[in-house]
């Protein structure tokens, strides 16, 4: 599909009609200080990977609900530090994968710690090792249903947690440097990257790529690809939910996250996204409360978006900051 969404000039001026629920900062605060009741337990395990240019630590955290979360920690050989730090999360079905999968961010003399997902890591890439020990009520089969039935019982309510936790787990590390820290991702990545950036208040950028998980009022309706499809195949059976299923959202909406965002940000977006429609991009940019903020767009693909042309920009960028 070529251009379905609003023209650019729009999109620079969209604002999302998803309004934040009254208790959206008591939620998230109740949340994290709940989580921050278990030790964070963070250990870090040398890995013998036959990599000559990077150090790996197959890492164990205690996310949400002190359930353990797991994640690979890259350094470059021999680093005495302390090094800048960049924390990355994965897009929708993957995993933290192997540990020579990802090797760009370790290669530019960061530290880079990769936090897998829990319950996922089972549709591409090298797999993942975190379960979800939490059960829920129905769902449409994927994770964007599982727990609707309240913001309390929803999946990303776990993982945003557990993506907070990732933060403060890889800034223990003696190699780390905690006042350099970036978070970045992309798709679901992304999407936990700007939750992230508004949890934590002390971060030095950002960087969402064609982020999932904003504006769910109008991605819910403006695509029938999947995951965002999911919402609406499980409003299809269970008629008459939708105000309930859209409340339980605007918990974990990025555009909230966004009006909270204390760092300076890089978007990017894809004006043939149709898995995260550009104007659920610009929602959550245009949001983003740090002045110091900007966003790659890429007009003629879909969601994999610049690619490795972002990956450079991102390289450029990250300079100025960390």
């Amino acid at each position: 599909m070529a251009l379905f969404d609003l023209s650019l000039e729009e999109l620079h001026a969209y604002r999302s009609a998803s309004v934040a629920p009254e208790d959206f900062d008591a939620f998230w605060s109740k949340t994290l200080t709940e989580a921050r009741e278990h030790d964070l337990d963070a250990r870090f395990e040398p890995v013998d990977t036959g990599l000559t240019t990077v150090e790996v630590f197959d890492v164990t955290f205690a996310g949400y609900g002190g359930h353990p979360v797991k994640g690979w920690l890259k350094v470059p050989a021999g680093a005495q530090g302390p090094l800048p730090l960049v924390v990355e999360f994965i897009g929708y079905g993957g995993g933290r994968g192997l540990p020579h999968e990802n090797l760009l961010w370790a290669s530019t003399g960061r530290a880079h710690f990769v936090m897998d997902t829990r319950g996922q890591g089972s549709a591409w890439g090298g797999g993942g090792g975190t379960a979800d020990p939490v059960g829920g009520a129905p769902s449409y089969p994927g994770f964007m249903t599982r727990g609707i039935d309240a913001p309390e019982n929803y999946y990303y309510r776990r993982v945003f947690t557990d993506a907070v936790r990732a933060v403060e787990a890889a800034r223990s590390h003696p190699l780390t440097d905690a006042s350099r820290t970036v978070a970045l991702g992309s798709s679901q990545g992304g999407g936990i990257t700007i939750a992230v950036g508004g949890l934590v208040p002390d971060l030095v950028a950002i960087a969402p790529d064609v982020p999932f998980l904003c504006d769910f009022p109008r991605a819910a309706v403006l695509t029938d690809r999947h995951p965002y499809r999911e919402i609406g195949l499980f409003l299809k059976t269970h008629r008459g939910r939708t105000e309930d299923a859209l409340r339980t959202l605007s918990y974990f909406d990025g555009v909230h996250f966004a009006c909270r965002g204390t760092a300076p940000a890089l978007f990017s977006a894809a004006l043939e996204d149709q898995t995260c429609p550009p104007s659920t991009v610009f929602a959550a940019f245009n949001a983003w409360a740090h002045a110091d903020k900007a966003i790659e767009v890429y007009d003629f693909n879909d969601h994999e978006g610049g690619g490795p042309y972002q990956e450079a920009a991102k390289l450029r960028w990250l300079r100025s900051y960390a």
